[in-house]
Formats: structure tokens, sequence, C-alpha cells
């Protein structure tokens, strides 16, 4: 009896490697449901998180957990489930969950999970994630912090001789009038 073969089809073989190009170009990944979105509704999906250098696509599970597999990623076999699109940050993934989630609150489409630094979150995590101030917002507040210090110490040293002025001023508008 012969062995059994396993024949590997071109066109599936390109797809995974078109699929596993789209990854290596975001180190972060979001999973979403779009069932249920109209081609409108997608179109301005896609349009927000275009403005955050983020591509959404539509994903085939199969394709893309044998793509994640050879990316060495977590497995996400519950998340990749149903019909499942993408979102694919270049920069922060911050920003492009806040859009998922937003945008989830008026239309049919919610977060199944994502990979995130390596590690992979759920719904539940994705939401919080998308909370959280952006390194552009964290890098803001740092900037304040440091400067209050110096604001601070140049106030004071502005105070004693705006504070000789006003003193001064005053004993000149005193003698002005007693003249």
């Amino acid at each position: 009896m012969a062995e059994y073969v396993t024949r590997v089809n071109k066109e599936k073989t390109d797809a995974v490697n078109k699929i596993k190009e789209m990854f290596q170009e975001s180190a972060d990944y979001i999973f979403t449901n779009y069932r249920g979105l109209s081609v409108a509704q997608i179109t301005e999906l896609r349009n927000k998180l275009r403005e955050e250098e983020t591509a959404l696509r539509v994903v085939k599970n199969r394709y893309a957990k044998i793509a994640l597999k050879e990316l060495e990623q977590p497995e996400i076999n519950d998340i990749l489930m149903g019909p499942t699109a993408v979102a694919l940050p270049k920069k922060e993934a911050g920003p492009a969950a806040k859009i998922l989630v937003e945008f989830g609150k008026e239309n049919p489409v919610e977060i199944k999970g994502g990979i995130i630094n390596g590690n992979v979150f759920d719904v539940a995590q994705m939401e919080e994630f998308s909370k959280l101030p952006t390194r552009d917002e964290l890098i803001a507040k740092l900037m304040g912090t440091m400067n209050a210090p110096i604001q601070n110490f140049v106030y004071t040293l502005h105070a004693v001789p705006q504070k000789l002025v006003r003193v001064l001023q005053a004993v000149a508008d005193k003698k002005n009038e007693e003249s």
C-alpha cells in the first residue's frame, strides 16, 4: 500500500505567504468580527484606521493560523473563528484599538482579541488597552512633569524683581500724590 502524501496547493501557499507578509509589517494584531457591517461602514472604519496608519484586512482563519505559526506568534485558535478582519497598526496599537472600540459602540463590529507585543489579549483586555494613553500622550505628560520644577523656579526668580518694581512704583505714586 502506498504512503499518504499531502499535496500542497500553490494558490493556498501563496495566500499564506501573502498573509505572512502583511503580518510582518506590524508587530501587533487586533482581530475583529466584521459580520453585519455594510460596505459603507467598512469603508468608514478603514478610513478612520488609515488616519492612524493602520490597515484593516479580511483574512481566512486557517491561513492566518498557519502564518502566525510560521512567524512564531502565540496560538489564538479560539479567536480565529467566524468572519475575521485583522487591524495591522504600523506604529502603535492603542489608537487603533480605541477606534475599533468607539466604532463598535455604534456599529456591529466587535473586537475578538489581539496579539500585542507577543502577548495574547482577550476582549476585555483589549477594551482596557484601548483606554490607556498613547505613547505621545505619555511623553507629553512626562515632559510637563519634568518642566514643572524649572517653571516654578523661573516664576520665583521673576517674582522678586517684579515685586521690587511694584514697591518702587507704589513709592513713586505716593510721592506724586504728596507733591
